[in-house]
Order: C-alpha cells, then structure tokens, then sequence
C-alpha cells in the first residue's frame, strides 16, 4: 500500500503564539507538479482583529526600546534566518522555484534584513533636523513611527518582497499585521516560526494567512490600523484600499511591482514613509547677555 503522507498545517502567527484560525478553516496549498504540500489557515476577519490587538498592545515597548535594541533584534532574525536556510530553499522549490532561483532568493533575504539592522540607530540622524528660526527658540524636527501598519505581502514573491516591506516597518519602531501571500504563503508561514525563536517580542510581528479579498478591508477600515503597505496589487484593490483609508485618514502606501533583488528595492525611504514627523519649539532665555534653554 502507498502510505498516506500526513500534511503539515501551518497555523497564523498572533502575539508570538500559533494559535488556530478563528473560523477553523484552511485551504490545500498545490506545489509545482498540483501535488498537495500543506494545509494553510484561511484567516477570518476576525483573525485580522485579533492580530491588530496583538500589535497595538506590543506597540508601547517596542517603539519606545532604543534603536541600538531593535537592531540587535532585527540582526538576530537575519542569524536565525541563515541557520534555517536549507529549509528555505526547499520550500520555495517546493512553491516552484528553481534550486539556483530559491538559494538566491534566500540570500538577498538574509542580507537585506541585515541592512535594515544597520539603519536602525542612523535613521534618525537623517530624517530628524534642527530647524532655523527667527525667535528665541530652538526648533527640533524628530522621527516617530506611525503606529500599527497593515501590509499585505507581494503575491509573486514569497520571501524577499515580503521581507522587504517587513523589515523597514519594524526597524522604524512600528508594529505590523502581516497577509501572507495566498499563492506562496510557506515562506511567511516559516518566517514567523524563525521570529518565534529569536528575540522579537510577542506582537510586533503578526502573520495572518488566506485571501487579500476577505483580509485586507478589514485592516484598511479597521480605526487601530495607522497605516498600510502592498506592492504590485490590482488598481482595483489599490483604489478600494485608497477609498476605506480615506474615512480614517489613514496612511497607504501601495509600491509598484519591481524586482526586489535590486538595490533600488531597498532604502531609507522604505523606513521614512511610516514614520511621523514630530516638531518641538523649546524657548531660550537671555540672561544677562548669556543664552541659556530651560
């Protein structure tokens, strides 16, 4: 007799757990040769709610952790990332990449995570300022992160587009509610059973898995979400995502498709665009000719 091979189930990943989906269902992940490889979690919106909870409650401790910190965490997902490398790549082939394609893609990985590691106590340099103004003040211009950013994943590249919108989120002291790509969720899934076992902190990053359809409208409206981040979706589901932040002002930023194995994929930009820009006015008082802050 053939034997019956037993399936993994990959389950979501919310506030550093791996609990089942809310409305118990999944979805038969087809390989290359239409072969199942693996059950996958079909999120609910519920699902979605419960993962903003997650990364609103994670949100305090981690944007307030010093840049120096979160870069030694994002530095660790990069190691452990490395020490898990050979499952990587057969997972991707597995998803139909070539052996060659899939070492390659998880190499550009593993390096780009550690360039965002190394902009995460430089950043601030940059995107902060002292500004020149005419009174007796001093004006200082400081970067803070947005909050909690929704991102939905690029569906043709399984690891290093989805890294790629990752990574710049979290180094810039957000936290994050991730949706896997529906065609090749085994590299998300994975991810985040490397992040579970490195250094980052329950909640900051939440993997949710199943349809940009039934996942991505209630992040977009959800009131808790500052901001949202896609590349290369539709102009129909960009324009409705455009439509539901309108009513909460809320941030979306939808990159076109490009090829992420290029260095114009990465930047400081990436970090920049979920950050907001706080201006203190601090008064200078003139002592007997001498100018001192108080």
């Amino acid at each position: 007799m053939t034997r019956l091979q037993v399936l993994k189930t990959y389950k979501i990943f919310i506030g550093g757990q791996f609990p089942r989906t809310e409305s118990g269902r999944y979805y038969s992940l087809k390989g290359k040769d239409d072969f199942d490889i693996a059950n996958v979690c079909l999120s609910s919106r519920k699902d979605a709610r419960n993962a903003v909870v997650a990364a609103r409650k994670a949100f305090g401790s981690w944007s307030e952790r010093s840049a120096f910190n979160r870069g030694q965490i994002v530095y660790r997902i990069a190691e452990m990332l490395e020490g898990r490398r050979s499952q990587f790549i057969e997972e991707l082939q597995l998803m139909g990449l070539t052996a060659a394609n899939a070492a390659k893609e998880v190499d550009a990985t593993v390096d780009r995570i550690v360039y965002y590691a190394g902009w995460c106590d430089k950043y601030q340099q940059i995107v902060s300022s002292v500004n020149p103004v005419a009174s007796s003040h001093f004006n200082f211009s400081v970067a803070e992160p947005t909050g909690v950013v929704g991102i939905v994943a690029p569906e043709e590249s399984p690891l290093l587009g989805l890294v790629s919108l990752l990574i710049p989120a979290i180094a810039g002291g957000n936290t994050v509610v991730l949706v896997a790509s529906e065609k090749y969720p085994l590299s998300a899934v994975t991810l985040a059973e490397v992040i579970h076992s490195s250094d980052v902190p329950g909640g900051v990053i939440n993997i949710i898995t199943g349809t940009a359809d039934e996942l991505v409208s209630p992040l977009v409206s959800h009131l808790d979400v500052n901001a949202m981040t896609s590349a290369g979706l539709s102009k129909e589901m960009a324009s409705a995502m455009q439509v539901q932040a309108a009513d909460n002002v809320k941030r979306v930023f939808n990159y076109p498709a490009m090829d992420w194995s290029k260095a114009s994929s990465q930047g400081l930009s990436m970090i920049e665009d979920l950050q907001e820009i706080k201006t203190t006015w601090h008064p200078i008082e003139n002592i007997g000719g001498a100018t001192s802050s108080y």
